[in-house]
This record gives C-alpha cells, structure tokens and sequence, in this order.
C-alpha cells in the first residue's frame, strides 16, 4: 500500500486535502485524525508537520507526499519534486532595513535570521558569500529589532509585515515557492505514485481549463479549430444539417470570455461553457 504525507495544518493543508478529495482519495474528516486509510485506492494517508513531509519521504518512512518547495529545499533530504500543484505560491526573499544593504554581496560577514536555514546556507555558499546564518523558528522580521541579525530571509507575501518592522526587501528573490508533489527517488512503490501524479495533473488541469461546446458552420472550422486548439486537438462531430459542424475543445479558463468572443465573430453559435470536475491525460 502507498504511504502518502500531507501537511496536518498550516496553509497547505486545506487546500491539500481539497485537492486530494477532487483526485478521488479519501480524506479526513476530523482535524485530528492522523492516519487515514483508503483502502479502495490503496493508499494510506499520513498528516504531518509541513516542515517534517520531506524528511520522512526522503528517508522512506513515507513514498511520496506534498509540501511546499521551500520545506522541499530546506530539508535537503533527497526527496524530489514531482509536479508543482498550483497553490500556496510565495516569494522566499532577504530584507534589511532601508539603505543598508543592496545586494546579496553585501551580505557578506553579516548575520541572516531566517526559519529556512539549509536553503539559505545553499543560496548564500551559490553566491559566494559568507554570513552567519541565524535559526529562528518564528517571528523572523523582529530578529533586526531585537539584534538577532542584520539580514533576515523569509517569505515575502504584501511586504506588510516587513514595513511594519521597518525592512524592505533587497536583490532578487531567494526563491519563489509554491505547494509540489514530492517523491522518493527509487521507492518500489513508483507504478503507485505515478497513480496518483496522473490524478493530480487531472485536477489541476480542470482548475485551469474548461470545456467549451459551440456549433460552427463547416467552411470555418479550421479556423475556428486554431481559435480553439484543445490540449491535443479538438473533437469536431458532424450535425443533421451538413452545414454546421459541433466541435468540443478544452481551453484556458483565463482566457474563457475572449475566445468565445473570437468565436462569435466567426460565426459560431450555441457556445456552451462548461466545467471540468477532474480529467486524467
């Protein structure tokens, strides 16, 4: 049976578990339930410490699970990145207070507070500077105030807080990070995992695209077709009036309203939006 980690709290967790449940799988229905098997899909569910995920993946005590790129790299447990997952996005950066520092060479001798220390550690040894990295396990932007540091590196989301303690970021970011998939290399559950990467990519696909149904007069559906490439290619049927043709196509949410308009000025009619549930590629 695949064991799969997923963040018991925190800001990944809801939308982890949501996601999983629009893959199919069974999930908790008590916040403190730990384990949850499911045993139709063969897959046991562990919730976790976000931070602790790509530990124990990388150690196999677990086969795979999902965590944020940040936790991912920090560990530097030989995990691996499987697919980015579309939520929980934010920007990893350093911040000091204004006029101080410009760059990360000028980092160099100082000491950098932050929660993420391997990642900083690898970011600053890449660039090569040499600081003092402080661990912190919270309430990194009062580290300057306090005289914990000089630099701090942490995410960055409004930038709200950091002026609140009189920073501002600098250079360019650490890091931008986002939810992800995460696996360990050589697991002999790999057919399992790829399982349930294929269910993930389905979801995430239906959050971006939709389906979209129009009638079209025949002498334009290859233009329309290009309008409306689908992911592979669209489905084009024939109608009782040889005249028209009824073609099926997925396309970008985001860019929903503009191709319909682009279809109607075609000549399209009866355009129909729908949307996707889950699909598997």
């Amino acid at each position: 049976m695949l064991r799969l980690a997923v963040p018991n709290k925190g800001s990944l967790s809801d939308s982890a578990i949501a996601m999983l449940k629009e893959a199919g799988y069974r999930t908790r229905r008590d916040p403190k339930e730990l384990v949850v098997t499911d045993a139709d899909n063969s897959v046991e569910f562990f919730y976790l410490r976000p931070r602790d995920i790509a530990v124990y993946v990388g150690s196999g005590t677990v086969d795979a699970g999902i965590t944020g790129r940040d936790l991912l790299l920090d560990a530097g447990s030989g995990a691996e990145e499987v697919m980015a997952l579309g939520f929980g996005a934010s920007t990893f950066r350093y911040a000091a207070r204004p006029g101080e520092i410009a760059d990360v060479a000028a980092i160099s001798s100082r000491r950098v507070a932050t929660s993420y220390p391997g990642l900083v550690a690898k970011h600053l040894a890449q660039a090569g500077v040499q600081a003092d990295v402080v661990r912190l396990d919270g309430a990194v932007e009062t580290a300057i105030t306090l005289g914990v540091a000089d630099v701090i590196a942490d995410v960055v989301e409004t930038g709200t807080t950091l002026r609140a303690q009189g920073l501002e970021p600098f250079g360019e970011p650490i890091l931008r990070s986002e939810a992800v998939f995460i696996r360990r290399p050589g697991t002999s559950q790999g057919g399992a995992v790829e399982v349930v990467r294929r269910r993930l990519v389905g979801v995430v696909t239906a959050r971006h695209y939709v389906m979209l149904d129009y009638d079209c007069p025949a002498e334009l559906v290859q233009e329309a077709c290009r309008v409306t490439p689908g992911l592979e290619s669209p489905t084009v049927s024939p109608m009782q009036n040889p005249a028209w043709l009824a073609v099926r196509a997925m396309v970008p949410r985001a860019q929903t309203n503009r191709v319909m308009d682009a279809l109607y000025d075609l000549g399209a009619r009866a355009i129909l939006v729908t949307e996707i549930s889950a699909c598997r590629l």
